[in-house]
């Protein structure tokens, strides 16, 4: 028998008892919304979104022309292009190609498609041992956790924690030092580096006319990863394809400056196959497509969640992901898009209702997406599928009720009489269920004594 999983509210609860959470992810979210402010000062940002969601939206509508001429480009250059339906293909192919080439030993770039597939267990089953070589993403590995952020996984943790962690997993002292921490995490990475039969990374975007593959990063460990091995493994979703260069030109700088506030990154880098005659680089490079349940999205109302470019805006501005953080989503998206984009994947949950619907991810989207409409449109698929008989028949009588003035107006009348014993000092601070789900986090205001209506009837007077 399956578990039952928990709530958003209880998870959030969790997070949010542990304040420190809070206001490390608060603070973060702070540096990083003040760095993108500027950076795209001097340049029509209206204009770059909106191309920007035009050649997603193309691309989407083509999108298995699109795969097919990458997967014919790709292969004309000695790449291997697997096409998996689900997480399950995606990483038997992995798994397999990993026996076959007798590795022992894993380096793996950022990717959070392959933590969407659980590619890191699926491997750990087989004895293989798989190091994430992001700094972020190797201390969230150290500590048993998901990503936190799209963009900076470990955005919840301390520095003091950090330290704490390595210590107690390598049995050394450090200095509450960020640059000593990170000069000894790149000491222990180095050596990894150097053995690795197979190196894992993501893709930002696949380039259609070329078979191309571009990666974006600021510490060089996509680099060591998909060179110093001799197996170079690419694993992207269907959607991160683009037609050619020239829609990358616009698309790029779209994702570096609305991630972390840079025109460009330390790296960009471009993967036009294995080495071949070349003296560096893997000897074979795989790419794996997976689907897992995003050609289901495609022809929707919310198949412009597609569009994403894992950026991570959305996550940097929502008021709910800065209270709670990425973990109490449940899943490996965080924030809006992953309040979207989870139900999606895996089915419809109470993420939709996650959300203050204030539209600060959607102003913030470099592509457009209008996230807290698909908010809604999810809340409503949740209620059709959810909603029992009796919060049915309150609803219906409620738009009953207020479906005609005369109604209305006595319902209002009714109001006021009932909260009498519940309202105090200006405020409903305590209610009967179901009105006690809005008054257990927040307080509630009571009717007022007169309503609009009646002032104006009386001439306005108070």
């Amino acid at each position: 028998m399956t578990p039952q999983r928990s709530t958003f509210a209880e998870r959030a609860a969790q997070q949010i008892a542990t304040p420190s959470v809070g206001r490390a992810i608060a603070h973060a979210m702070d540096v990083r919304a003040g760095r993108t402010a500027h950076v795209f000062d001097g340049a029509d940002l209206p204009t770059m979104r909106a191309a920007a969601a035009a050649i997603r939206d193309h691309t989407l509508a083509s999108l298995p022309e699109y795969l097919e001429r990458f997967a014919a480009n790709a292969e004309s250059r000695g790449t291997s292009v697997f096409l998996a339906a689900d997480s399950e293909e995606a990483t038997g192919y992995i798994r397999r190609l990993v026996r076959e080439r007798g590795a022992g030993s894993i380096v793996k770039g950022k990717s959070m498609v392959t933590e969407e597939i659980d590619l890191n267990a699926a491997l750990a089953a087989d004895g293989i041992e798989v190091v994430e070589t992001d700094l972020g993403e190797y201390i969230v590995q150290l500590a048993g956790e998901r990503p936190a952020h799209i963009t900076v996984p470990a955005v919840h943790r301390s520095r003091g924690e950090i330290r704490e962690l390595f210590e107690r997993v390598h049995g050394v002292s450090l200095p509450d030092d960020a640059e000593a921490l990170t000069h000894f995490a790149r000491g222990v990475l180095r050596e990894r580096f150097l053995v690795a039969d197979v190196g894992i990374t993501g893709v930002n975007f696949a380039v259609a006319e070329t078979g191309s593959l571009v990666v974006v990063e600021n510490e060089g460990n996509v680099r060591m990863s998909a060179s110093l091995p001799r197996v170079h493994v690419a694993v992207m979703g269907i959607e991160r394809i683009v037609p050619s260069f020239r829609e990358l030109a616009v698309l790029l700088p779209l994702l570096t400056g609305s991630a972390t506030g840079q025109r460009v990154t330390g790296a960009v880098n471009v993967i036009s196959g294995p080495r071949g005659s070349e003296t560096d680089g893997p000897e074979e490079l795989h790419v794996v497509i997976v689907d897992n349940g995003r050609s289901a999205i495609l022809g929707t109302e919310l198949a412009p969640v597609l569009r994403c470019i894992r950026c991570g805006a959305c996550q940097n501005v929502c008021p709910v992901f800065r209270q709670v953080g990425g973990h109490a989503y449940g899943g490996v998206y965080g924030g809006p898009i992953g309040a979207v984009l989870t139900p999606l994947l895996e089915g419809i949950d109470d993420l939709p209702h996650a959300s203050s619907l204030c539209a600060a991810c959607t102003q913030a989207c470099p592509v457009e997406i209008p996230l807290h409409e698909q908010l809604l449109a999810l809340r409503r698929r949740y209620a059709r599928e959810r909603a029992g008989l009796g919060e049915r028949l309150a609803f219906r009588l409620w738009g009953w009720a207020w479906s005609s003035p005369r109604r209305y107006a006595w319902t209002a009348r009714l109001g006021r009489i009932a909260q009498l014993p519940l309202a105090r000092h200006g405020r409903i601070r305590r209610a009967p269920f179901p009105f006690s789900r809005w008054t257990d986090a927040r307080d509630l205001p009571p009717l007022a004594a007169r309503s609009f209506r009646e002032r104006w009837r009386s001439g306005g007077g108070s």
